[in-house]
């Protein structure tokens, strides 16, 4: 009887599922030689343990619940969990169990549905994706919908993006969630950093303490706080690589392997696709609404901004200025030194007056050169005149275009809400009044 007992056992540990007996507390009497292959311990480590410690810890009350169902007489079909791995990865799991009241034990078995779970991850996630680029009004929407889809994926508590400009030669990182450091200051791409290397290789990068993490670092630096494992992947254009989509841990608990480097990998063309639409959107938009030459807010929509201004003044008394402005002499100087010149001087203009304002005003060009400042919540008129008075101090310094040295002077006219009109036509006609006095004063 004992020899037919043995032999039992050398048959059910040529099967690939897990076959384990445990007693009442849950602890293991009995486990098959497949849990080395599927949890990576051996029999031996795991005999005598309590069975939920391999249990993800998200999914351990609702195993015990259902443990205790089993214990009570009911069989269990298809009860899907996930366990950790001894190497710290995730493992699906799916079960069918009974409990034997006579022994006191209840039997299980389990099949391991990883594959399954991650083709169905990934199939959502893809879909997710392409969703959430058509939905998302920019990058700064899409990032974070990005971050959560990955996350169901695998691991991604501490995620980021980074973008290269071969432009500027400037690498940024537009999203940043990490646990442990701030997001770095954009900087060239041949600043050494890990996330530089995946851009300037194109390849995909997984550092763990198994791996040669010394041999990167020769090249690369690691900035903030040192992970134990990073995974990197890249994100192309056609043959361009743009930029990197990074996970990383910084505990023993959470770890990569070339399984989550693959997934990544594939889902990161997806997600590179959703990037590419988002940031042409934005530049349509951004061009339909700015100036093409200073980057300045343009007429339609400055008068977008100023009716709203205005509709929430009547909702919530408050003041508002009106700033209009024009360059003296700049006609003459365009014409002696030609458009080329007096391009570059708007575009200087226009980045004096940015400087002279909050990020809750704007400033627009109407006009060759006519500009228009809208000056949210002052509380005197007296703050208006003294953005006009650092408008004129910025605009009299000279401008350094080329090996030429040119002055010009603003004319400035102030409109102020509600006293100078109380809709957008009387405001900007006593503003642009009040310009041409000011232009007549000067002559």
């Amino acid at each position: 009887m004992k020899k037919t007992y043995n032999n039992l056992i050398d048959f059910i540990d040529l099967l690939l599922d897990v076959v384990c007996v445990v007693d009442a507390e849950g602890r293991l009497l009995f486990i098959s030689a497949a849990s080395e292959q599927m949890f990576g311990y051996t029999p031996e480590e795991l005999i005598g343990k309590p069975i939920f410690d391999l249990v993800h810890p998200d999914d351990r009350e609702r195993s015990i619940a259902v443990s205790r169902r089993v214990n009570a007489g009911e069989e269990i079909v298809g009860f899907e969990n996930r366990y950790l791995h001894k190497d710290g990865h995730t493992v699906h799991i799916r079960w069918t169990a009974r409990w034997s009241e006579e022994q006191q034990i209840r039997v299980a078995v389990a099949h391991d549905i990883s594959e399954r779970i991650r083709a169905e991850s990934l199939q959502k996630a893809l879909y997710k994706i392409s969703e959430t680029s058509h939905q998302a009004g920019d990058l700064g929407s899409l990032f974070p919908l990005i971050h959560r889809i990955i996350d169901e994926l695998l691991p991604a508590k501490n995620f980021f993006v980074a973008l290269y400009d071969r432009h500027k030669d400037e690498l940024s990182f537009p999203y940043y969630a990490d646990e442990f450091d701030s997001c770095p200051a954009p900087r060239p791409l041949d600043s050494g950093t890990l996330s530089a290397e995946v851009i300037r290789t194109g390849q995909a990068l997984l550092l763990t303490p198994n791996s040669n993490k010394s041999m990167h670092l020769k090249h690369a630096e690691v900035v903030g706080t040192d992970s134990i494992d990073w995974l990197g992947v890249p994100l192309h254009s056609g043959k361009r690589t743009f930029g990197t989509l990074v996970v990383q841990s910084y505990t023993g608990t959470v770890r990569y392997t070339d399984q989550d480097q693959e997934l990544l990998q594939f889902v990161s063309d997806q997600v590179a696709s959703a990037i590419i639409r988002t940031q042409l959107h934005e530049r349509l938009i951004h061009a339909a609404g700015h100036d093409s030459l200073t980057g300045l807010a343009n007429r339609g929509l400055f008068q977008d901004r100023l009716q709203r201004v205005i509709a929430r003044a009547g909702r919530v008394p408050g003041r508002f200025a009106l700033l209009y402005l024009d360059l003296d002499k700049f006609k003459e100087i365009n014409d002696l030194y030609g458009h080329n010149v007096g391009d570059k001087m708007l575009v200087e203009v226009a980045s004096r007056l940015e400087g002279c304002i909050r990020e809750s005003d704007t400033a627009a060009r109407i006009g060759g050169d006519e500009f228009v400042l809208l000056l949210t919540n002052i509380v005197e008129q007296a703050d208006a005149k003294n953005v006009a008075a650092k408008i004129r101090h910025v605009l009299n310094k000279p401008f350094k275009l080329g090996d030429r040295e040119l002055l010009i002077a603003p004319s400035i006219g102030i409109a102020v809400y509600p006293e100078n009109g109380e809709n957008a036509e009387e405001l900007l006609h006593f503003a642009d009044e009040a310009m041409y006095q000011s232009k007549r004063r000067a002559v």
